[in-house]
């Protein structure tokens, strides 16, 4: 599994390797691309060596385990989704954080040190990252951007005999299976690693819980006599709302001690909530993110933020929160955007120039 420091360094890598890609993709330029080309005939422009050595230097940029670099190199597709995973989760992280104390900041130091604790945002970050790798995964699979996997080809579903399984459905079946195979699971008697688990595993299971089911129908005027009907993947950006939430509701859990060893033992259920059959340990049926540590208040600079002083904030909904008691500043100033747009037929949007004046807060330091 990505143990704090492992997840902060292929978190950093990300952006170095996106760049690494980005250099070894051929550019439109060279081949003299029109637009019109099929997307298929584009991979072939390069050699195979020199495609597989690509990759495996991309897989190696990540700074994996063992296990998920041979992962990683089994499919020309998965360092580049590794990449859209990360990147995609922390945008959506700090979209979903944007009004908060803790606005999912996410440079190097402030990162190690999360990951090094079990908060409530550490938490959060498990959870979205996996649910990020399983969504990119499951998409690049329907996309024809993986060897290893295509379309759903699975479906179950009820009264399957009135079903024409058709399109291209999202295959979360290959998806979630990778990414469980490529998390891992360690030891029962690491804490810490057991929790990170579950928080990775509530990701996933946010991504199975958004799956619908989109289809169409065919027939004489319109009627439905036969539907295609495919599944497809909740965006992002819900996923990212769900995930929010169970952050807002997240429970505190602890574990019981052997006193003669000091060993942990197993993790303890949260007040009001008993273990499952048999006195097991609750976590794999707890729909729920669990952290072990209470957060800081991320008001002041510190190991896991920058603090919230010169945060912009908003005067009617987050400056008193934000701010922490400290007061805002206001400042005025004069903005030009653009105003009164209009659709030109053919083809362009056509706006005006509007100045306005606006107030800006932020918070005192």
């Amino acid at each position: 599994m990505l143990d704090g420091p492992l997840l902060a360094r292929w978190l950093a890598a990300a952006f170095a390797l996106t760049l690494l890609l980005a250099a070894l993709r051929p550019s439109a330029a060279y081949f003299g691309l029109t637009g019109s080309e099929p997307l298929t005939i584009l991979p072939l422009t390069l050699e195979p060596e020199a495609v597989a050595q690509a990759h495996y230097k991309a897989c190696d940029r990540l700074k994996l385990e063992r296990k998920q670099r041979r992962m990683c190199r089994r499919d020309p597709g998965v360092a580049e989704t590794l990449v859209e995973a990360v990147s995609m989760s922390a945008l959506e992280c700090q979209y979903q954080f944007r009004f908060e104390r803790w606005n999912c900041t996410l440079e190097g130091r402030y990162r190690a040190s999360l990951l090094k604790r079990g908060f409530k945002e550490t938490a959060f970050l498990y959870a979205i990252s996996s649910a990020g790798l399983t969504h990119a995964l499951a998409k690049a699979c329907s996309a024809g951007r993986m060897e290893r996997c295509t379309c759903d080809e699975a479906p179950d579903l009820e009264n399957r005999e009135a079903w024409q399984w058709g399109g291209c459905g999202d295959n979360l079946k290959y998806s979630s299976k990778f990414v469980k195979e490529f998390l891992g699971r360690r030891s029962s008697k690491d804490l810490r690693a057991r929790v990170d688990f579950h928080n990775n595993l509530v990701g996933v299971k946010v991504i199975k819980a958004g799956v619908e089911t989109t289809c169409k129908c065919h027939g004489v005027s319109g009627s439905c006599t036969v539907r295609t009907c495919w599944r497809q993947l909740a965006p992002f950006h819900e996923v990212g709302k769900r995930l929010k939430h169970k952050y807002e509701t997240a429970l505190k859990v602890g574990s019981t001690t052997n006193e003669a060893t000091g060993e942990a033992g197993a993790i303890s259920a949260p007040r009001g909530r008993g273990t499952g059959p048999g006195g097991g340990d609750p976590l794999p049926r707890t729909p729920e993110l669990v952290h072990l540590d209470d957060s800081p208040s991320f008001c002041v600079a510190g190991r896991f933020s920058p603090g919230t002083a010169g945060r912009r904030c908003h005067r009617e909904k987050n400056c008193e929160s934000i701010c922490c008691g400290r007061g805002h500043n206001t400042q005025s100033r004069v903005v030009t955007r653009p105003c009164q747009c209009q659709v030109r037929w053919c083809c362009y949007v056509e706006c005006r120039q509007c100045t306005q004046r606006e107030e800006v807060y932020t918070c005192k330091g």
